[in-house]
């Protein structure tokens, strides 16, 4: 190789000027060659003023996972049973409430745990979610105030037991929830719909109302086996009754750190539905299940708890952070 003046170095058989020697350097227009340049410490700036924008696109900066607009309607769903749609429904929508979102926990389970859990004497009530979808009553008449601060909840009562035959001759039966919700969805920021473990008219009535879908999963075996059937029932209403409907969260529940087969679910999931399963997995305590036996949520039953602080990220996951 030819002996070169100092300054002068060559790169890939180019010559650049060395920018130690006072002469103003030739600007390279290959990134190969520019990245080279950097590897031998020299100037190798590139000029894309003809190419980029002045002010850098915002699409390129770095951003979190886009949430949905408010409000936002979320069916908590899931046909088999004891995987904590409940207790997710009511934590989740104390610690949404806990952040300055005004919520609203729609309890569509013929068990009327949601309302119980949340303070709620289901025996007495003057009007519940049965007299919404059954008899046309306007959903802020039965709508409860609960012990937390922007919670409210819609309560159930047994007669919903028999919504699910009564709504078989009804005109537009899946969509009675979702005329109900819609003079009130201005109102809040979240609705929490607690769906019962079935896939009857009342599980569709919440899908099509809603906008999303939370399907907390059970860190089990058994717990993945419905979840096919669950899938192929929002698709169906998706085609038919609410084509916006989307499985957009996806929350592991009752996680048992001491044994492999919950690290194995855990591990199926993620691999399966990917940035739609929350960071932030709810454990297995004994807390979250008295919780319910006080009428209370686990922020106010027990704050410090793991289950508290659990829900209060997930809360944080779910919304982005505080309103």
């Amino acid at each position: 190789m030819t002996d070169l003046p100092p300054g002068i170095g060559t790169i890939e058989g180019r010559a650049e000027v060395n920018t130690s020697s006072g002469v103003e350097p030739q600007v390279p227009t290959d990134p190969l060659v520019s990245a080279q340049a950097d590897s031998f410490g020299v100037d190798a700036r590139v000029d894309t003023t003809e190419n980029v924008p002045d002010e850098p696109a915002e699409a390129e900066r770095p951003s979190g996972p886009v949430r949905p607009p408010l409000p936002r309607i979320i069916a908590v769903a899931n046909q088999k049973g004891g995987v904590g749609k409940t207790t997710t429904a009511v934590n989740l929508g104390a610690c949404l409430a806990d952040l300055g979102y005004r919520t609203l926990v729609v309890d569509l389970d013929p068990q009327g745990n949601a309302s119980t859990g949340l303070g709620i004497n289901i025996r007495g009530l003057q009007a519940s979610m049965y007299d919404v979808i059954l008899n046309d009553v306007p959903i802020e008449d039965c709508i409860e105030a609960s012990s937390v601060r922007n919670l409210f909840v819609a309560p159930a009562s047994l007669d919903l037991a028999g919504a699910e035959i009564e709504l078989v001759p009804a005109f537009s039966r899946e969509l009675r929830l979702k005329q109900a919700l819609a003079e009130v969805r201005e109102d809040y920021d979240y609705v929490l719909i607690d769906c019962p473990p079935s896939l009857g008219l009342l599980t569709i009535n919440g899908m099509a109302a809603a906008t999303e879908v939370l399907v907390p999963i059970q860190c089990e075996y058994y717990a993945l086996e419905g979840l096919g059937q669950l899938l192929r029932n929002v698709g169906l209403v998706q085609k038919n009754l609410n084509p916006t409907l989307d499985v957009s969260t996806i929350v592991l529940v009752m996680y048992d750190a001491r044994t492999k087969l919950a690290d194995q679910v855990v591990t199926e999931v993620r691999n399966h539905f990917g940035d739609k399963v929350c960071r932030m997995m709810i454990p297995r305590t004994v807390r979250l299940s008295e919780a319910p036996s006080f009428g209370q949520p686990i922020i106010a039953f027990d704050p410090s708890s793991r289950g508290a602080i659990a829900y209060r990220e997930l809360a944080k996951e779910v919304s982005g952070g505080p309103a």
